[in-house]
């Protein structure tokens, strides 16, 4: 509830920063959830904190502001207290590209994100902002180098992502685009 005076009284009382509750979540996760930017801002300079623990959905902090827009508190992060952006299976990139946080994901691509990191099934990037419909973010992977013909453990590429989500103004983007990559039209 955003309320960084209790936040810092349990915590000079000793009371741990990275304690999880019963779902699995840290102090520093829950005050991402609610957007509680004051005990965010607090735990995240406690020294003790550790800002790579994931919560039970495989969640680290990081990712979760990437997710909900957080621009400053994930610069602060990765510049600062140097955070893990390429942990293997979902990423940072991953959860900017789902919400189609453009700033957030040319940010990350700036400090070296894996642009075709690969979720444990085989997402890409690119195929969350096909899907979500975010036309932007798609066109600025593309132009830092993601790979069109990757396909997810479903054999899925971007486009069926776009396909199957009603987003016709990707889908046509995206396979003009493969034209001119590959020389053929898609799914010759």
């Amino acid at each position: 509830m955003n309320d960084a005076k209790a936040v810092k009284k349990a915590l000079s009382n000793g009371i741990s920063p990275n304690l999880m509750d019963t779902q699995g979540n840290s102090a520093l996760a829950l005050a991402i959830t609610e957007k509680s930017i004051d005990v965010i801002k607090l735990l995240v300079d406690t020294p003790s904190i550790d800002l790579e623990r994931p919560n039970l959905a495989g969640e680290t902090p990081v990712m979760m502001m990437a997710y909900n827009d957080m621009y400053d508190l994930l610069v602060y992060l990765v510049d600062k207290r140097d955070v893990d952006i390429n942990k293997p299976g979902w990423t940072a990139l991953h959860y900017a590209a789902t919400n189609g946080h453009e700033r957030i994901a040319s940010y990350l691509l700036d400090k070296h994100a894996y642009v075709d990191a690969l979720s444990p099934n085989g997402t890409t990037p690119l195929m969350m902002a096909a899907r979500g419909g975010h036309i932007h973010v798609v066109k600025l992977l593309l132009d830092r180098g993601a790979d069109l013909s990757k396909r997810n453990g479903l054999k899925m590429t971007a486009i069926e992502f776009a396909e199957q989500n009603n987003q016709s103004e990707i889908v046509a983007g995206l396979k003009s685009r493969w034209s001119k990559v590959y020389g053929k039209p898609y799914g010759n």
